[in-house]
């Protein structure tokens, strides 16, 4: 049975007086944006970390591949973004990675590619989806990483970071800086988002669950809406 938390309900319920308003905002600029052929359109790019022959993660118990999970949770949360009047746009939709050939390169070669995307589609933020790992297996819960240069990046994580604390309920984690590339690599809000520890029984059983994945792309999705309303009103 789906639980949302009270808070998300509140936030998700002043989502469509909140994003008409923005609509409005945006709607002022509709004929000038048409003959400049520029999307006013609010968008989000949703990045599922790893790809290929980079798995990722292994779920402890499951077995599962942080890449696979990722892309699942990923595709869940663009449905989501889209159903609520958003735009949403995959850097990856398959399982295959973004390098091409395999090489040594790889790595470098995939990271450039999502900066491509990122950059081509100009969105409004970009939220890249992982799944956590630590030595010991009784640590729970999400985590969202923001560049520390960014201060709309920050308020993106903090809105993300606060309703994840509320759908885990365990402790209240705090959004952090972080030093990797896809943070840095354009100037758009971005934000890591590891979803969950597949090194802990407890959260690699709960993120394997349809029903838990439901949850956890609602709690992303009014995060991002309690952002959007509160940086763009």
């Amino acid at each position: 049975m789906l639980v949302i938390k009270r808070r998300s309900l509140v936030i998700l319920a002043g989502f469509l007086a909140c994003f008409i308003s923005l609509v409005t905002l945006l709607g002022a600029y509709q004929n000038l944006s048409q003959k400049a052929d520029i999307d006013t359109t609010f968008k989000v790019v949703i990045d599922a970390g790893h790809g290929g022959i980079d798995g990722g993660v292994t779920g402890v118990k499951s077995g599962v591949f942080e890449s696979d999970l990722n892309l699942t949770v990923a595709k869940k949360l663009a449905t989501k973004i889209e159903d609520a009047g958003m735009r949403a746009v995959l850097t990856r939709s398959s399982s295959a990675g973004l390098y091409g050939t395999a090489t040594s390169s790889r790595k470098k070669k995939d990271l450039l590619k999502r900066k491509e995307i990122i950059t081509s589609e100009s969105p409004n933020l970009v939220i890249s989806i992982h799944m956590n790992s630590f030595p010991s297996s009784t640590r729970r819960g999400a985590q969202v990483f923001f560049n520390k240069d960014s201060t709309i990046s920050k308020k993106l994580a903090i809105s993300i970071q606060n309703n994840l604390n509320d759908l885990y309920g365990i402790r209240d984690y705090s959004a952090l800086s972080g030093d990797y590339y896809l943070l840095k690599c354009s100037n758009y809000p971005t934000v890591i988002v590891e979803c969950g520890f597949l090194t802990s029984p407890i959260d690699d059983e709960l993120l394997n669950t349809e029903s838990f994945q439901d949850e956890l792309c609602f709690n992303i999705l009014c995060g991002i809406v309690e952002y959007a309303c509160n940086d763009y009103k």
